[in-house]
């Protein structure tokens, strides 16, 4: 019973035990009546007034018109013959808790016209039971006006904050969702290249080992490096979520074109400033654009450029194979695709052309918006 109380003093913002006074409370206006008939009316009409208050929360449709209009002719004739203002309060309370607007309005506007009326009426006849509670009446007028539109400010912000809550908890997973797969590519990337290196090398050593034993050992020794490397990187980015240096991303693409027995010539700008974000982006991006020449291109050789301006920070990655490919074919496997992910994130561009080879062109804005997000790990 205490549960339910609390409930409803949540619910409805006021105190039970007023509720339950102005629910006693019609009896003493009632006594006071002149004659046993006018008595046994205004029980009649209480009891009919909770009746039909209890339905009208029920009702639906066109119904939700009629049982308060019934409700406002009981509250009516209970002022104009008993001098008792306070089912207007219960009606104020019932109108305010109308979720569609234009049953809540017609009925706030009839029930404020018809209330206003009837207690004016009476103060202008001098009826002497309703003048003794004239601050109380007051009182209850204020309700009428006041409550109805609370009530539906509350409810309305309560509304809204429900569906903040739930805007909330969608960005939230799709933060979750973007980290993942903000992981999954950097997993690709980072995995991808080491196990291709350990690929190139392993059929090495195996033509290597009946021709020529000593270097077949020592490429098998490379192997177990970069293995050991690449379990070291994925352990250190799944724990930190580190950032990649260009530097050390570009001693590894040379050792990886080495081994894939292809002419790497660089062109580098010394003291390159990018930020952090950027800088991560574009050595992830080089790794894949390298991993995709050593798989796809057939090339014998590779020119990587990175220069800077005023502007922006801009790398070249151009082979000599003979597998071209469009910009088209960037929407095709995770790497491509994860790369452009990853420049959107800095407002960076990337184009692909294809004439002599393949040519991969990847410019970012020095002012370009950076996106900064949480770290969820």
């Amino acid at each position: 019973m205490i549960k339910k109380l609390e409930v409803l003093k949540k619910s409805t913002g006021i105190s039970p035990y007023i509720w339950t006074l102005l629910t006693i409370l019609p009896f003493y206006f009632i006594f006071h009546a002149s004659s046993a008939v006018d008595v046994i009316a205004g029980i009649i009409l209480t009891i009919s007034f909770f009746l039909f208050y209890r339905i009208a929360y029920l009702s639906k449709g066109w119904t939700i018109y009629l049982w308060p209009s019934l409700l406002i002719g009981i509250s009516t004739i209970a002022i104009y013959a008993y001098s008792y203002v306070y089912f207007s309060f219960f009606l104020s309370y019932f109108i305010g808790n109308i979720k569609k607007q234009v049953p809540f309005f017609i009925l706030y506007f009839i029930h404020l016209a018809v209330t206003t009326f009837v207690i004016y009426f009476k103060i202008i006849i001098g009826d002497s039971l309703l003048l003794k509670q004239l601050p109380f009446v007051l009182i209850i007028w204020f309700g009428v006006i006041l409550l109805p539109l609370t009530i539906q400010n509350r409810k309305q912000k309560d509304q809204l904050q429900e569906k903040l809550e739930d805007a909330n908890k969608r960005i939230s997973d799709l933060v979750k969702l973007e980290e993942r797969q903000r992981i999954a590519r950097d997993l690709h990337d980072t995995l991808g290249q080491k196990l291709s290196l350990i690929g190139l090398k392993s059929d090495l050593a195996r033509k290597l080992v009946y021709k020529d034993p000593e270097q077949a050992r020592l490429e098998l020794k490379d192997i177990q490096h970069t293995s050991r490397t690449a379990l070291n990187e994925v352990r250190k980015m799944v724990s930190e979520m580190r950032g990649i240096k260009l530097k050390d991303e570009l001693i590894l693409v040379k050792t990886v074109l080495e081994a894939a027995e292809i002419t790497l010539t660089c062109n580098i700008a010394s003291n390159l400033k990018v930020s952090s974000i950027a800088e991560n982006i574009i050595s992830m991006c080089l790794k894949e654009a390298v991993t995709n020449v050593v798989r796809h291109s057939h090339a014998t050789s590779c020119y990587i450029s990175i220069r800077q301006n005023k502007q922006e920070t801009i790398m070249e990655i151009q082979d000599n194979g003979t597998t071209s490919y469009n910009e088209e074919d960037s929407h095709n496997g995770n790497g491509l695709a994860g790369m452009k992910e990853r420049l959107d994130f800095i407002n960076g561009t990337m184009e692909i052309s294809a004439e002599e080879g393949t040519l991969l062109k990847i410019v970012v804005p020095h002012d370009g918006k950076m996106i900064e997000r949480e770290d969820l790990l």
